[in-house]
């Protein structure tokens, strides 16, 4: 009988490799065909554009305190009225990008639900739009879908979303090492943003005090980067591995970066997922064939 079963074991266990590795191969196939139609066979390089594009880490460097900015009420605020008590998380964004924005977002969300700090208590968290044509409205539709997500409406007061004219976001993202530029959206009109996603830790001083890439953040590094940054202290330089937000437009043919990462880890916890469910489920039937009376011999 344990013969019988370490084989059918075995075979379960290759069928699920065998269907984790297909599958697998077709969400290879999906990606790069779905990456061929943003970027042109022909070059093995990105886009000229994103060449504008990146993130200059300068740890240390104070943020302009007396820049002016709209909060989701419309108030006139300086971004200095933050600094002084707490540090703060600080997002670069645009609150209609169609892509990495609302992943960026949402992964600080989903880490700071499992951080034991409060925003509001224990730091505030700024969210500022990089495209000077969205205002208050904007910001506050998106305040409260946010806060909704975190699921602690009391620290709502925690939580500031920021629109702003073009030089005083100049002045912001160029103190933060934020490139980014300007691309057409599917209308032809200028209104939509290469960039690229990262969040930055901010003392109670004002100062670049840590860089967190990407758009999936480790709590622990959150917690530690907001306990260090309390105390104004500076962290290390991070792997600038960046992820970017670049739409691609199919009637215009031009080319397009888009959250590929993302995709790709998605694909493979599904398979993975699949791969897991095949096993348990081969397994299942094994022991059942083994019972007495299905016709499977089970003593010796």
């Amino acid at each position: 009988m344990r013969k019988l079963k370490t084989i059918r074991n075995g075979k379960a266990a290759l069928l699920a490799a065998a269907f984790a590795i297909a599958c697998l191969s077709s969400a290879s196939a999906q990606v790069s065909s779905y990456g061929d139609k943003q970027i042109d066979e022909r070059s093995d390089k990105p886009p000229a554009l994103l060449s504008a594009v990146g993130i200059n880490q300068r740890l240390n460097t104070p943020l302009p305190p007396a820049v002016q900015f709209r909060d989701e009420t419309g108030k006139q605020v300086l971004l200095g009225d933050y600094f002084g008590k707490k540090p703060s998380i600080l997002a670069l964004v645009y609150f209609q990008c169609p892509m990495l924005c609302s992943e960026e977002l949402n992964g600080l969300t989903g880490a700071l639900r499992m951080v034991s700090l409060q925003p509001g208590k224990d730091f505030n968290i700024l969210v500022v739009s990089i495209d000077p044509s969205e205002g208050p409205d904007l910001a506050a539709a998106k305040k409260r879908s946010y806060v909704k997500r975190y699921g602690k409406l009391e620290t709502a007061d925690g939580w500031h979303f920021l629109t702003g004219d073009q030089p005083a976001i100049d002045a912001l993202t160029k103190a933060v090492g934020f490139a980014y530029t300007r691309i057409p959206g599917p209308d032809g009109k200028l209104n939509q943003f290469a960039h690229a996603s990262s969040i930055q830790i901010i003392t109670p001083e004002g100062k670049i005090a840590q860089y967190y890439m990407g758009v999936e953040y480790s709590p622990k590094d959150l917690r530690l980067g907001l306990v260090e940054a309390s105390s104004n202290q500076i962290g290390s330089p991070v792997d600038n591995i960046l992820t970017y937000c670049y739409h691609y437009d199919p009637k215009t043919n031009s080319q397009s970066l888009v959250i590929a990462r993302v995709v790709q880890v998605a694909g493979l916890l599904t398979v993975m997922l699949l791969g897991g469910f095949m096993v348990v489920m081969f397994r299942r039937d094994s022991k059942q064939a083994e019972k007495p009376g299905n016709g499977t011999k089970v003593n010796g």
